[in-house]
């Protein structure tokens, strides 16, 4: 499919086998003789080398940055040791980047991407289902900083997309799982017959099913494609706009910051849309049995509903106001009137609050 960004535009390749066509793509796309691919080291040993020779194959010279598995890699330390890389192999400015792994990957790939010699090529190859259905897509790269996730980052849109499926073969069950909570998201926000085709397709979905995983995928970045399209860099104010997609990251990344990054970034998110949740009852009127519904069914894919770590309540109320989300030291939340529809809460009650965080601690 195609995200319609004018002359910043590019294709999402979606299907199985497709790490055999990075080559042709990129070079048909970009036509580089030479690219930097940055991995990490739990996804490099799968995939790497079947990467590079197809880039050898189409007469890219490839060569590549592996760095540690894990959200600690996604940090200023990180960063600069990729610049120290690229700055030895003297990567030029008509050279690609590819990012060949998850989430953590392609947010420290893209964002070395938008800042070396002030912006080079990028392109994804996400080996996640996080990051094929929602990190891959919209051009968002950053690192951490320790008052937050994401703090420090920069718009910068890939120019190809390939989402491997097969690579969803060697994710552990956690991992998946983690993944399908930006799914849910994306249904609760703006799709419900998506909604009520997870809940029908719920065992399909967890065994793998390819043609399940296909419709998975290919749906959430049709969603994630027409909002990027309609609010490219998040400056729409109202809740129609890009920042719609943060409904349950708010708390969520409060949650997965306090816990030291202990729990995978859709876990983080799962607990924070049952928050949000709670607070779209409390403050928005939606009916109790919407909000039973999500939760059952994000405990039916195998996401936490209730923290497995210890929460510390003060500290997470205290971690909210140094969230992206924050605007004129207000913080707002993505709460939802009702399925498939969103609305801003700015400034909720602190009991209010207070309540929604415990239902998950």
């Amino acid at each position: 499919m195609r995200v319609d960004l004018a002359e910043r535009g590019y294709d999402i390749d979606i299907g199985p086998g497709l790490l055999a066509t990075v080559g042709g793509r990129v070079f048909e796309t970009i036509g580089p003789s030479r690219a930097t691919v940055v991995t990490d080291t739990n996804v490099g040993p799968l995939y790497l080398d079947r990467l590079l020779d197809t880039l050898s194959d189409t007469g890219i010279d490839g060569a590549a940055i592996t760095v540690p598995a894990g959200e600690e890699s996604k940090s200023v330390d990180g960063l600069i040791a990729i610049y120290d890389q690229l700055a030895e192999r003297r990567h030029s400015r008509d050279e690609p980047i590819i990012a060949l792994g998850g989430g953590v990957v392609g947010d420290l790939a893209g964002f070395a991407a938008a800042t070396w010699l002030r912006g080079v090529p990028f392109v994804q190859c996400p080996t996640t289902l996080e990051a094929d259905i929602d990190a891959s897509v919209g051009g968002k790269t950053a690192i951490n900083h320790p008052a937050g996730k994401n703090l420090v980052g920069a718009f910068h849109q890939p120019r190809l997309v390939l989402i491997d499926t097969d690579c969803l073969k060697t994710l552990a069950p956690r991992d998946f799982a983690a993944g399908l909570a930006e799914s849910v998201k994306h249904a609760v926000i703006r799709d419900v017959p998506f909604l009520e085709w997870h809940e029908a397709n719920a065992t399909k979905i967890r065994s793998l099913n390819p043609e399940s995983l296909t419709e998975l995928v290919r749906r959430n970045c049709r969603i994630k494609a027409d909002v990027v399209e309609g609010d490219e860099r998040e400056e729409r104010s109202e809740a129609v706009g890009r920042a719609a997609l943060n409904f349950g990251h708010t708390i969520g990344h409060a949650i997965e910051a306090q816990a030291g990054y202990s729990l995978r970034h859709g876990e983080a998110v799962s607990l924070g849309m049952v928050a949000a949740l709670d607070l779209s009852v409390r403050c928005r009127g939606l009916p109790d049995a919407d909000r039973a519904r999500v939760e059952g069914l994000l405990a039916a894919l195998g996401l936490p509903v209730n923290s497995p770590v210890p929460l510390d309540v003060p500290d997470l109320l205290t971690r909210l106001g140094t969230d992206k989300k924050v605007r004129a030291a207000r913080v707002r939340f993505v709460v939802t009137p009702r399925l498939g529809a969103v609305d801003w809460l700015v400034d909720p009650p602190l009991s209010d609050l207070e309540a929604a965080i415990a239902r998950v601690a």
